[in-house]
């Protein structure tokens, strides 16, 4: 198996931003479906990446090495946190409308109409199988693959041990290429 991005050595000191606006603004898009696979609803996913973002603001006097693991679990908390309250209102007494089955419409500047419809099916794929995985497998494939981040980086961003994290990711991707088989 090759060897996973973010492996190596921390980020090099010429790769971090000079300031939290820039990093936030660089990590806008990463986070917002980060946060849609989480909770499976368009203005919540924006909600806690607004709210993370803000609570991030509060940290800018922090090195930028320490900005990363803690916008993750800032970001992770708070959807974990609108989960509970979802489950404590028990929302599914009021009827709501179905956004859940409205195609992801993400901005696409690719000139290549058939390269942008497999694109957009093989995210739809991806992220309908991640929808599927328990809540910290989902988490540990998302920051560990889509996001690039280092074991000991992901493991303080999920709040547990370098050896969960690769279990977590372990078991996601084993239950992904079961899903994802038929498909290739």
């Amino acid at each position: 198996m090759p060897p996973l991005p973010g492996d190596g050595p921390p980020e090099p000191a010429a790769r971090l931003p000079a300031t939290i606006e820039a990093f936030l603004a660089g990590l806008g898009t990463r986070a917002f479906r980060f946060a849609e696979l989480g909770l499976r609803h368009r203005e919540d996913a924006l909600d806690a990446v607004q709210d993370a973002m803000m609570k991030m603001l509060a940290y800018r006097e922090r090195p930028a090495s320490e900005w990363t693991p803690l916008f993750w679990s800032i970001l992770r908390s708070r959807i974990v946190d609108i989960q509970r309250r979802r489950t404590f209102r028990l929302r599914w007494l009021a009827p709501a409308a179905r956004e859940d089955d409205a195609p992801l419409d993400w901005a696409d500047d690719g000139p290549d109409p058939q390269r942008t419809h497999d694109g957009r099916e093989a995210y739809a794929r991806l992220s309908e199988a991640l929808t599927g995985l328990p809540r910290r497998q989902r988490e540990a494939f998302s920051l560990r693959i889509l996001e690039e981040l280092d074991v000991a980086t992901t493991a303080r961003a999920m709040g547990c041990s370098e050896g969960a994290v690769k279990t977590h990711l372990s078991r996601a991707r084993e239950a992904l290429q079961r899903q994802l088989e038929e498909w290739r």
